[in-house]
């Protein structure tokens, strides 16, 4: 059984994001080196990291933002810059366990709105849970942004 899958309404959270089209081949070698870029910029930004790494997936190119929670708007250093996580209705289900395991996750909220009549607007996301050594501890949020 995969995960419970809801609808909810959130609001937008701002993020200190590298932003990159890239190729679903090339992301999993690139979004590290994209997250080690926001980690560099943050001392001393003025911007203070208030929550959890991020990626959101804007297409399917993939066109990706990656990076981490920031307390609010800052004025964009080299790659990185300032987004938010979009605001609105969504799909939402918790993963628990290895990175790996994620994709069943997005196939839980796909398969809920098609049972439930509801159409993904694009944007998707992922908001990554405290790190635990033991990789079945680990937590990471999947939300799809829904169409009215």
């Amino acid at each position: 059984m995969g995960p419970e899958v809801r609808a909810l309404t959130v609001a937008a959270r701002p993020t200190a994001v590298v932003a990159r089209v890239t190729t679903w081949p090339e992301f999993p070698s690139l979004w590290k080196q994209l997250l080690d870029q926001v980690y560099a910029f943050l001392p001393g930004s003025g911007v203070r990291q208030t929550g959890h790494n991020v990626m959101l997936y804007l297409d399917d190119r993939p066109s990706v933002e990656v990076g981490v929670e920031v307390d609010g708007p800052f004025t964009p250093t080299g790659p990185v810059v300032a987004s938010s996580l979009p605001a609105g209705e969504v799909a939402t289900a918790v993963h628990r366990g290895p990175y790996q395991g994620l994709g069943q996750a997005h196939r839980a909220v796909l398969a809920w709105c098609e049972a439930h009549g509801r159409a993904p607007a694009g944007p998707r996301w992922e908001v990554y849970g405290d790190w635990r050594e033991d990789p079945a501890d680990l937590e990471t949020e999947v939300y799809y942004l829904l169409r009215p």
